[in-house]
């Protein structure tokens, strides 16, 4: 877990100030340094925002049995269920070893749908000026299965 950040003018995407966007991709960008990459050496970073303001970093962790390997947005959503947390309000990926934006794969589309409105923000890229604004139904457009939670 990571220092919380909130904003109480929060504007933009998704309700989310880009300020806030701003700084939550940054602290996705910083948790990079503990991905655990010795097989593809390709980093990812992720930071996810909870409704009272906390921030839960995750990192991509391989494994020699790829099925083993979990993804830094999974990583980050798990962490912050295993806490007790449940609201999320924005999401944030940083891919550095990318020449382009690299969305979460389909995997963890499945996982952020599970726990993450349809308008919740997601930014991904591989610096903050590469960064594309997007949204859950973005992501996954054609959701499915939400009846099976009732």
């Amino acid at each position: 877990m990571e220092n919380s950040i909130q904003d109480k003018n929060s504007v933009g995407t998704g309700g989310i100030s880009k300020e806030i966007l701003k700084d939550l991709y940054s602290k996705a960008e910083k948790a990079v340094v503990n991905a655990y990459v010795p097989y593809s050496h390709f980093r990812v970073g992720a930071a996810l925002l909870t409704g009272d303001g906390e921030v839960f970093v995750g990192v991509n962790v391989e494994n020699r049995s790829f099925g083993a390997t979990n993804c830094a947005e999974r990583t980050a959503v798990f962490s912050a269920v295993a806490a007790g947390k449940k609201d999320f309000t924005a999401l944030a990926v940083c891919a550095p070893d990318a020449d382009y934006p690299v969305p979460p794969c389909g995997i963890c589309r499945q996982v952020i749908s599970e726990f993450m409105d349809k308008d919740v923000p997601v930014v991904f890229g591989p610096v903050w000026e590469k960064t594309v604004f997007s949204s859950v139904s973005g992501l996954y457009p054609e959701d499915s299965l939400h009846e099976l939670a009732k």
